[in-house]
């Protein structure tokens, strides 16, 4: 097991085992279970405070703004507390501009990403006055382009580039090579933002990129950044203006005993990529600023013996955190009662309620003795958990709480099946028959 004192960049002094129990801050766990049924996700507020400060002080001598990715988590209290340390955001549906702006996020702080964005989403985020929309084909400018002749308003926008970099990530979370969806091919760039140049209707800002999520190997980013310097370069030498550079983000997280990239070495290749261009930089990072903040609390239901070592159940389900089925995710296991050292070793294979061969989240030494009713806790899962979490088998959709020093709160609740019933209830029938035309 990993102890949660040994870790890097991301040293979690909010994270301990004391007195034998696995306290956040000055919470401990096993209290906030008498209160909150399992499974439960919990987050660190000085967990998301001090990794955004991280990335924000490592920025800071190159001036880029940072823009939360929301999807990683758009719990509306996350998102507050990310807004009021300055942090822009980055959405990709017309669902997460409203949770934004409901946070009190600046509409000025706002990009607009996602390849399928509707019309009644472009026209919200122009009215809106979000700070751009990155656009992700020619088409998709076809219709913004209509959508802000009727508002008769100026849309900001800004190209998303796909360069053909690969991100060296897993295959499902891989978003910059040339047979993604996402994109613009890099090679028909230049001719898309000239013709963009010459609209009215548009307000061009510059270029967008990002190649993928959960990045270690920090090379890919040398190699994109480097690309898009190239082009902004090309591009204002045929005349055309290139003010902004929003260059996505997939930072990636230390998880258990593997450490996360060098944040100061991240901050050093950009400065050498495209600092020296005179574009307005932003990054999009997700994962890094919430990820090692959040847990997923769980129950040991049940324990089963076999030849292969022991399987042990637990109340939480794919339906909760699904990372594991999706992207063979591995989440480090933390008990909420420090196990002791007996100096052997058993392996337990933890699986979960739901009626799939997939639902399960791996196997996992030195956990201790692990009995019916142990409490257990999935840890990097502030991002993509609780934001991919399903009622999948008429489950209830869990509650999530936010610590802060050494008190708690609910900040989603726990969505029963009595509320999911509510929303079943049938409404008026209504005729699928043609309108007929009135007789003159």
């Amino acid at each position: 097991m990993v102890s949660p004192e040994n870790n890097r960049h991301d040293q979690r002094d909010w994270l301990r085992y004391q007195g034998g129990d696995l306290q956040i801050e000055g919470a401990v766990l096993r209290d906030i279970v008498a209160t909150v049924p399992t499974p439960f996700y919990c987050y660190s507020t000085e967990g998301i405070r001090t990794a955004y400060e991280t990335l924000s002080i490592a920025l800071e001598p190159v001036g880029v703004a940072i823009c939360f990715a929301v999807k990683a988590n758009s719990n509306i209290t996350i998102l507050r507390i990310l807004s009021d340390l300055g942090c822009g955001m980055d959405v990709v549906s017309g669902g997460e501009l409203e949770r934004v702006l409901a946070a009190g996020v600046p509409a000025s702080r706002v990009i607009f990403s996602g390849v399928g964005k509707t019309r009644n989403e472009i026209r919200r985020a122009i009215e809106a006055g979000i700070h751009q929309i990155n656009v992700e084909s020619a088409a998709e400018i076809d219709v913004i382009i209509e959508v802000a002749r009727f508002l008769r308003k100026r849309a900001a926008i800004a190209l998303r580039v796909n360069p053909d970099v690969d991100a060296k990530t897993h295959a499902k979370i891989t978003t910059a090579t040339k047979d993604s969806k996402f994109g613009i091919p890099i090679d028909d760039v230049p001719d898309v933002y000239s013709k963009a140049l010459t609209t009215p209707e548009l307000d061009v800002k510059g270029l967008a990129i990002h190649i993928g999520s959960q990045v270690h190997d920090l090379s890919p980013f040398r190699n994109a950044f480097s690309v898009m310097a190239d082009l902004v370069v090309f591009l204002r030498s045929k005349g055309m203006s290139v003010p902004r550079l929003d260059l996505g983000g997939g930072i990636g997280i230390a998880v258990g005993d593997a450490p996360g990239p060098d944040i100061t070495e991240y901050a050093e290749i950009v400065a050498e990529t495209v600092g020296s261009l005179g574009c307005e930089l932003t990054v999009e990072p997700g994962r890094f600023l919430v990820g090692r903040s959040g847990f997923l609390v769980t129950e040991l239901l049940y324990l089963k013996g076999g030849a292969e070592g022991y399987t042990g159940i637990v109340d939480a389900g794919m339906n909760d955190l699904i990372r594991p089925a999706l992207y063979e995710a591995r989440h480090p296991v933390l008990p909420l009662h420090q196990p002791r050292q007996t100096g052997t070793s058993r392996r337990y294979r933890l699986v979960g309620p739901i009626c799939e061969s997939s639902d399960e989240f791996g196997a996992y030494d030195e956990l201790g003795d692990l009995h019916q009713g142990d409490l257990l806790a999935f840890d990097c899962a502030g991002a993509y958990g609780a934001t991919m979490a399903s009622t999948y088998n008429s489950r209830d959709l869990v509650a999530e709480i936010l610590i802060d020093g050494d008190r708690f709160r609910t900040i989603r609740q726990r969505q029963d099946i009595d509320a999911m019933l509510k929303l079943e209830e049938a409404g008026a029938w209504h005729s699928g028959l043609p309108i007929q035309k009135a007789a003159n």
